[in-house]
C-alpha cells in the first residue's frame, strides 16, 4: 500500500472510531429530551407571553390574536358583540363554530394563526367575541 493510501486509511479509521465513541449513547427518554429541547424561545413585540400555570382568557387571546381582525370585520369576521354578525353562525351551532375556528374556515386561518393556543383558548375567545349577542 502507498504512502498516500495508508494516510488516507488511517484517517477514515480515525474518523470512524472518533464518531462512534464521542456522543452520548444514553437513549433513555430523560436523557434524549435533554439533548433535544429547544435553547430559546421567540417573542413577538405586542404579544403577551403564555403564562405559566393556567390557560389565557378569552379576552386576552381576542386582544393578542383576534382583534387583528374582528376587531374591524376584515374580510367579513364578526365583530364582537355584533348580534348582526354572529347571527348566522350562532344558527350553525356552538360545535361547528368552535370547529372552524380551530381547523380554519374561508378566510380565517386555523386558530386565527394562533398556533399557541389551546382549542379551551379558542373556545374562550369565542365565548369572549359572544359576550352581549
Amino acid at each position: 500500500m502507498s504512502h498516500s493510501k495508508l494516510l488516507v486509511a488511517s484517517l477514515a479509521a480515525t474518523l470512524f472510531s472518533t464518531s462512534l465513541f464521542a456522543g452520548d449513547d444514553d437513549l433513555s427518554e430523560a436523557a434524549v429530551k435533554e439533548r433535544t429541547k429547544p435553547v430559546g424561545s421567540v417573542y413577538i413585540a405586542g404579544a403577551e407571553p403564555v403564562k405559566a400555570g393556567g390557560a389565557r382568557s378569552g379576552a386576552d387571546v381576542y386582544g393578542a390574536s383576534c382583534i387583528a381582525c374582528h376587531g374591524a370585520g376584515v374580510m367579513g369576521a364578526p365583530k364582537p358583540g355584533n348580534a348582526d354578525d354572529w347571527a348566522p353562525r350562532k344558527e350553525q351551532g356552538f360545535d361547528v363554530l368552535l370547529e372552524h375556528a380551530i381547523n380554519g374556515f374561508k378566510a380565517m386561518p386555523a386558530k386565527g394563526s394562533c398556533m399557541d393556543c389551546s382549542d379551551d383558548e379558542i373556545k374562550a375567545a369565542i365565548e369572549h367575541m359572544l359576550e352581549g349577542v
